[in-house]
């Protein structure tokens, strides 16, 4: 299985994300709570040697991230308890270049480490919606960039190789885009707001 220069394979699996936020002022965070999501790819695979393996690994994610707003954010406004919560749902189509440095093979069995960088392209993003958070509309940029490290196993079977990972995922790129009015309470008091999250892979070659 190992000796091909070029093989290929998909995988699905479960992943969980949420924001990093940087502020302006000193203010109660904003609260995420993440959801359980999931994805489901392909694999491309190139050996480069016995130990070294670059990777695409195309595929879409299905995340829901919901921001919870402490009150202190409205201060000498008018609201009620929907202002307060933003259901923040992103499809990501992903798209990452990765290298994959195995150990030596043992038994039926060879763990490795990965990373590398991706990009995605965010299907609902709202970025062009000219309607923003006073309307109820969370606007993200439909592009965003990331770099990923991970770890996992792969599996000898009989007929084919079953492989399971777990991968970190940091954005690089400040992935907000901002309400029309600059003392938004949604989003003046962001600097910036960045994906990061954790997904396991089950993928099978």
């Amino acid at each position: 299985m190992d000796k091909e220069i070029l093989s290929w394979g998909y995988y699905l699996g479960l992943n969980s994300f949420d924001f990093k936020f940087n502020y302006e002022e000193d203010l109660e965070d904003i609260l995420v709570e993440s959801t359980a999501g999931f994805q489901l790819g392909l694999i491309g695979d190139l050996r480069i040697n016995d130990y070294l393996n670059l990777r695409l690994e195309p595929g879409v994610f299905f995340i829901t991230r919901n921001l919870q707003y402490d009150e202190s954010y409205f201060e000498g406004e008018d609201f009620n308890d929907s202002d307060l919560l933003r259901e923040v749902k992103s499809t990501y189509v992903h798209f990452p270049l990765l290298l994959k440095a195995s150990a030596k093979r043992i038994n039926n069995f060879k763990p490795f480490l990965i990373g590398g960088v991706s990009m995605a392209l965010n299907l609902s993003s709202n970025e062009n919606n000219p309607d923003d958070n006073s309307a109820g509309q969370f606007r993200m940029t439909s592009t965003s960039y990331f770099y990923e490290v991970g770890f996992g196993v792969d599996f000898y079977l009989p007929y084919f190789k079953f492989t399971p990972s777990i991968r970190g995922i940091f954005a690089i790129n400040d992935e907000l885009i901002r309400d029309n009015d600059p003392d938004s309470p949604w989003t003046g008091n962001i600097n910036s707001m960045q994906t990061r999250g954790i997904f396991v892979n089950l993928a099978f070659r």
